[in-house]
Formats: structure tokens, sequence, C-alpha cells
């Protein structure tokens, strides 16, 4: 008797349980309350602003020379045209540039594209290689004078980088390295602070018992930096090698100061150089877009293949 006293509530307490997708609170899925709609409406306006440079850039790179002005409001190419990018590939010659509206100032862009592959290949390599040896010595080797030499990195991330043109240039030029590419990557190309440092912190991250088990198998210091502890790295280091690819491709003032003669121009100083030129007294700006536009596209192909593995490489440290 007392037996089915007892279970007449819980059978009762069972029954007054919601069903599956019944519960009395509204899923968090399903709150879009004014605070989420004010922080859409801000990431959709930062996004259009960021993005409108670009998207006019290709409207005006598509937009007939001679039709520019017709219409500068429009969010359309006026007179739709290819004729640009044939332009500054070196496709047409000066009568067809000036009949398309150009100014028919020279711009090798196949030239400039080498040599921006060129120095940003060298700088890559170099200081991507130089840095990791670098931080795995700060991070695991001990000798005199280790931690004076991680303070002088971290005190050289203070010091502005245009604090230190003006002595890399004296530097470059009593060697006589100007109009060359090695002085154009010789500052750059074995080490910069930040990339020191932060694989210098991401090797410390690296449990000691992995080394210690490849100690114990005979390898040494140097076999145990590249056959274990670079195929763990492989996400920062190339996060890092995205980054300062990204940064070597877009460089301006340093090139244009060591590098400035037509044969070791790159394209920020070769476009920069054709911006100047003017046979029709005025700016070319329909092959200025388009060359900027074909400049972007080998760092947009990088970051849209390999974006996704920098930020797994900011956020797993390679094991498993």
């Amino acid at each position: 008797m007392s037996t089915s006293i007892q279970a007449r509530p819980s059978a009762q307490a069972a029954s007054a349980k919601p069903a599956a997708g019944e519960t009395g609170h509204r899923s968090p899925r399903r709150r879009f309350g004014l605070g989420r709609a004010l922080a859409w409406l801000v990431l959709g306006v930062s996004l259009l602003i960021t993005l409108f440079p670009f998207y006019w850039m290709l409207r005006t790179a598509l937009t007939d020379g001679n039709h520019l002005y017709s219409d500068s409001t429009s969010l359309w190419p006026e007179h739709f045209t290819f004729a640009n990018f044939k332009r500054v590939l070196g496709l047409a010659s000066d009568e067809e540039s000036r009949a398309a509206g150009g100014s028919g100032a020279d711009l090798d862009f196949l030239l400039y594209t080498r040599n921006s592959i060129i120095y940003t290949t060298a700088i890559v390599v170099g200081q991507t290689l130089s840095c990791a040896m670098a931080g795995y010595a700060l991070a695991r080797l001990r000798f005199r004078g280790r931690e004076f030499a991680f303070a002088v990195v971290v005190g050289a991330l203070m010091v502005p980088p245009i604090f230190t043109l003006l002595p890399n240039f004296v530097m470059v030029k009593d060697l006589g390295m100007l109009n060359s590419f090695a002085g154009m990557v010789a500052p750059t190309l074995l080490m910069t602070p930040f990339t020191v440092f932060f694989l210098r912190q991401f090797f410390m991250s690296i449990p000691r018992e992995i080394e210690e088990a490849a100690m114990l198998d005979g390898a040494g210091h140097w076999r145990i930096f590249w056959r274990v502890v670079l195929p763990m790295s492989k996400g920062p280091i190339l996060t890092i090698a995205l980054t300062t690819a990204v940064w070597a491709w877009k460089d301006y003032l340093w090139p244009l100061l060591v590098g400035n003669e037509p044969d070791n121009r790159v394209l920020t100083t070769g476009i920069g150089v054709f911006l100047q030129q003017s046979p029709n007294a005025r700016p070319d700006w329909t092959g200025l877009m388009a060359a900027s536009t074909l400049s972007v596209v080998p760092m947009l192909i990088l970051l849209v293949v390999f974006g996704r593995r920098i930020v797994n490489g900011l956020n797993f440290t390679g094991l498993k």
C-alpha cells in the first residue's frame, strides 16, 4: 500500500515535466534584443566602411578613362571595360592607351611584380627562420646573458621603426648596397623584435618532456629544433610568415629610399612613380586603380587560402 502511495507522486512529477522543446525559457538562439540588433548594425556599417574603398578601386579600374568624370556619383562602372588592365600589363600601345583615356605612361608591371616577389620571399624566409632560431635559443638554451638578450628584444619592441630608418640608410649606403636587393632586404632579413618575442613565448609553452624524450634518443638541440619543435610550431610560424609577407609586400618607404632605380623597383614604388607621370596633365586614375587591384590579388589569395590556419595557429599549440 505504501509502495503505491509513493509511486503516485513520482508519476505525477514525471507527467508534469515539459516535453522536449517546450521549456519554460526561450532558447538563447531565439533571443534577438535591441543590444544584439545594434551590434549587428555596427558590424554591418564597419564592414561597409572597410570594403567600400576596395569596391571603389575596382569600380574605377573597370571604367573607361574617357568617361571617368561623366558621372562620378554612380556606384557602377561607366562604360565597363577591361582595357585598363590590358594597359597595365603592357598589352596595349601608347596610342591605344591614350585613346582609352590613359596617360600613356610606362608601367613595367611584370618587372615590378617579379621584384616584389623576390623582395617579399627573401624577407619572409630569412626573417622567419632566423627569428625562430633566436626565439628557441631564448626559450630553451642556457647561456650567459640570456636574460639580458631577451630584455634587449623586449626593449626593441618599444622603439618605433621610423627611428631606425636613418641609421639603416646610412649603414646600407656605407656598405655600398644602395639600389640593390641586398640593401633592400638587409635591415629586416635576419630579425625583428616582435617575431622573436612571439615565437619565444610559443616555444616556452611546449612541454619540456617532449624535448627530454628526444634527448634520451640521442638528439641534440639542433636536431630537436628541426625535427621536433618546428613541426609542432607550424601554426604560429605560418602566422608569422603570412603577416611578414603582407607587411613586406606593401612596404613603400624603405624600397623607395634604397631601391628606386627602375630595375629594382617593387610594385609599391613603381605604382607611385606611375602616379606622378601625367603626360596628359592629369593622373591616370583608371590605370592606377587597375594596377592597385592587380597588386592586391597575390596577398588576397594567400589570406583566403591560409587565413583559417592563421586563426588556428593562434588558438592551438600543435599538441594532440
